[in-house]
């Protein structure tokens, strides 16, 4: 249960840096709305993943959540806000997945 915990908060990260990008576009009311919607899933992110740290390792835990956070920001940035997709970038976000999955596989919990 607590895998998915740590999975959601991560998925929240992805919510409050996707947040960041939107309110970096918008202006007025708009503006306001997308930092609220950040300050929203800053709080359940971190929330959830205090949650996850009550019986995963702590290590293990935010290596996961930031890695979850790293590789959805970028398939939110390639997607919505036209970043670069380069075989290089690609790769490495793999690697990242591959790292993450490991670091499931090893835990003790």
């Amino acid at each position: 249960m607590n895998w998915f915990i740590l999975i959601l908060a991560g998925l929240c990260e992805v919510g409050f840096t996707t947040c960041l990008g939107k309110a970096k576009e918008a202006s007025g009311s708009l503006y306001w709305s997308w930092i609220g919607g950040f300050l929203f899933f800053l709080t359940v992110s971190m929330i959830l993943l205090y949650k996850a740290t009550q019986t995963l390792p702590l290590g293990t835990a935010y290596a996961v959540w930031t890695g979850i956070g790293a590789v959805g920001t970028v398939i939110i940035g390639i997607l919505f806000f036209k970043e670069p997709a380069s075989f290089w970038r690609l790769f490495f976000i793999a690697t990242l997945i591959s790292s993450i999955v490991g670091l499931k596989f090893v835990s003790s919990h």
